[in-house]
């Protein structure tokens, strides 16, 4: 049976920080507050005219995670990226990052799903290589969320960020790789969380942010209940799906919206927080992006080996939720 396996992996977030005592200065809350509620310190934000679109970022991942790997663009067959905040409603944001990367072979097209948009990319670009129909494949999680942030609203400003993150796959027979990816979603509550049309006020501070005529509107309470109950689901369908149990998992991996959800999941699944790795704490929730930066920067430290068992698990607007058991290969 073919299989795609992860081959390289890269990052890329944008050079400006925002604290949380930056954040004082524009809405009522404190850095206190948010660390408590959140686990957030601080994010990413990306400024225009600087090279940090969302296709600017998603590329310098893109570039990484192929040094890695050992391939060249020019072998590419497909190039999935979820986001939400393209650079413009069309041509997707994936064709952009094609160019950029002269991957003249590879299709291109962009996934959305939230905040799951990532796993719903490697979804398909995994189920393409099992068909014989690509080789090889990057796949893309990137955001611009501050475009879409609306910055007088207290209840989410403090929670979002920039930034991009990125992986090649390439084809295996062995016991390794993507060993499967499971994925849901329920339309009905679509409105815990989604893009309502309007403008808001770029702080002072921030006026190199670009502005769309939407941004992010949220049922918090409502949205975290089920967020935990799904992550914890889907996580534990994909565990039994390989006869796997949580101490078989050497790294969790989650989408990193709120450290609170986190350790409510990883609780319900039995799974220690030692094991689970967590960096929204310096890029705050990157919606798609979360994953691949995540699986990055925990390679890179060092914390994975040949063999390992990894699990990936999010939740994001749709709602969408999914899992997927990576037998690690880097």
């Amino acid at each position: 049976m073919i299989k795609g396996r992860i081959v390289g992996t890269g990052s890329t977030t944008p050079k400006r920080i925002l604290t949380n005592k930056d954040l004082e200065t524009i809405v009522d809350t404190t850095d206190e507050w948010i660390t408590r509620r959140t686990g957030i310190k601080e994010r990413r934000i990306s400024s225009n005219g600087q090279g940090e679109n969302t296709s600017d970022l998603a590329t310098s991942a893109s570039l990484k995670a192929l040094e890695m790997a050992g391939v060249s663009a020019d072998a590419l067959d497909m190039i999935v990226m979820g986001t939400v905040t393209p650079d413009r409603q069309f041509p997707s944001a994936a064709c952009l990052v094609q160019k950029a990367l002269n991957a003249s072979k590879a299709v291109a097209f962009d996934v959305s799903a939230g905040c799951s948009g990532f796993l719903y990319a490697l979804s398909v670009a995994t189920n393409a290589i099992a068909t014989g129909n690509c080789k090889n494949a990057l796949v893309i999680g990137a955001e611009r969320l501050s475009t879409i942030t609306n910055w007088e609203d207290r209840s989410t400003c403090v929670l979002l960020g920039d930034g991009a993150g990125a992986v090649v796959l390439t084809p295996t027979t062995e016991h390794d790789g993507i060993l499967s990816t499971h994925l849901e979603s329920d339309g009905s509550f679509w409105n815990l969380l989604y893009a309502s049309n309007g403008t808001y006020k770029i702080p002072e501070i921030l006026d190199t942010v670009e502005g769309k005529p939407f941004y992010v509107k949220m049922e918090g309470n409502r949205l975290f209940k089920k967020a935990v109950e799904c992550l914890a689901d889907i996580a534990l369908v994909a565990l039994e799906h390989h006869g796997l149990s949580s101490a078989d998992i050497t790294l969790m991996v989650p989408h990193q919206a709120n450290l609170r959800i986190i350790r409510a999941a990883a609780e319900r699944l039995s799974i220690p927080m030692d094991k689970v790795y967590t960096n929204l704490q310096k890029y705050g929730n990157t919606s798609s992006a979360s994953i691949p930066i995540a699986l990055d920067e925990a390679n890179q430290e060092g914390l994975l080996k040949a063999g390992d068992y990894v699990l990936l698990v999010t939740f994001g607007a749709g709602l969408t939720w999914g899992a997927s058991v990576v037998k690690w290969s880097v």
